[in-house]
């Protein structure tokens, strides 16, 4: 018997029926939106591929997908030519112009198909039947089809069986889909929350109201409020505060890191200096208020510290000037 649909459905009269250019790169975008194109072989998809096998009575069964110029098996029972055909010879491409059973009882009948080198040659097939795979929007992405070496008839419990199982196909496709966009949507929500949480740390780590530094074996705590500067000393670097200084062995690359920026801005190689202590800017120097001048016994409570050009725009970017 010749190829015929289960219902007489003309195809003409279907959306996707003529497959037009404009059509058909619609069918193929939904189609690559579903990303399983060379995928992994999946359990599920073979299960319902041996499923349609046992439903119709054959050897082969298949989840085929329709692409551009070929047609690729994402699962694929009793079938060992290949994972792809060529479009071309495909049964399936005939299968998505309907919405319903596409089957061919014995395809050495049929002018359309006895030709076919997938019928004049290995694997000789003499039956097909094929359901295609209809998206919710109703797109047609492939088939789930059962074929067969002699020829064959199903009954219309099996058809209808075999609607069932293409259903169930597609149903998979929609969940591993949103799984997909589930798991992209946790990624992006993971990388927000790492940026937030750098930004929270740094953020931190900006506001950071005091630091420990080891003095003859034991740890001190120094609020950075009390800081007036810190000046570099070869392997160390000496904290100022308001009556005391502290030799610590540390970089001054390390220590700005440990102040918090707002509050502190390094004026030269040698010196870090508390913005809030700057009284005046005189010539290349910055009048610090509150700090012992260690290297006088002039008693006066201020000190001027030199300013280094490459330092200087940064300085007074950080001023408040009028």
């Amino acid at each position: 018997m010749s190829a015929k649909p289960a219902s007489p459905i003309r195809a003409s009269s279907l959306p996707f029926a003529a497959l037009g250019k404009e059509s058909e790169a619609v069918r193929l975008e939904v189609l690559r939106n579903y990303q399983i194109l060379d995928t992994p072989p999946e359990q599920v998809f073979d299960d319902l591929a041996q499923l349609a096998g046992f439903i119709c009575g054959t050897p082969i069964s298949l989840v085929s997908l329709i692409d551009a110029d070929r047609q690729w098996f994402k699962a694929r029972v009793g079938w060992s030519e290949s994972e792809s055909t060529k479009r071309e010879i495909a049964f399936c491409q005939h299968t998505i112009l309907g919405e319903d059973v596409f089957e061919i009882e014995d395809t050495t009948k049929d002018p359309m198909f006895c030709d076919n080198p997938l019928v004049t040659a290995s694997p000789s097939i003499r039956f097909y039947a094929g359901a295609p795979l209809i998206t919710p929007e109703g797109v047609p992405l492939g088939t789930i089809c059962a074929l067969d070496t002699v020829p064959h008839r199903l009954t219309d419990a099996q058809r209808n069986a075999l609607r069932i199982v293409a259903r169930e196909v597609v149903s998979h496709l929609e969940l591993r889909r949103a799984r997909q966009q589930l798991e992209q949507e946790q990624r992006k929500l993971d990388g927000l929350l790492r940026m937030a949480n750098d930004a929270a740390e740094s953020l931190y780590m900006g506001s950071k109201a005091e630091i420990f530094i080891k003095q003859d074996n034991k740890l001190l705590r120094v609020e950075t409020a009390d800081i007036r500067y810190v000046e570099a000393l070869g392997d160390y670097v000496n904290i100022y505060v308001a009556k005391e200084r502290y030799t610590v062995y540390s970089t001054m690359k390390e220590l700005e890191a440990k102040l918090p920026s707002r509050d502190f801005v390094r004026v030269h190689r040698k010196y870090i200096v508390r913005l809030d202590c700057i009284v005046a800017i005189e010539a290349d120097s910055a009048l610090i208020a509150g700090a012992r001048n260690w290297h006088s016994d002039s008693g006066s409570n201020t000190l001027a510290i030199p300013i280094g050009n490459s330092y200087k725009p940064i300085l007074m970017s950080r001023l408040n000037l009028v």
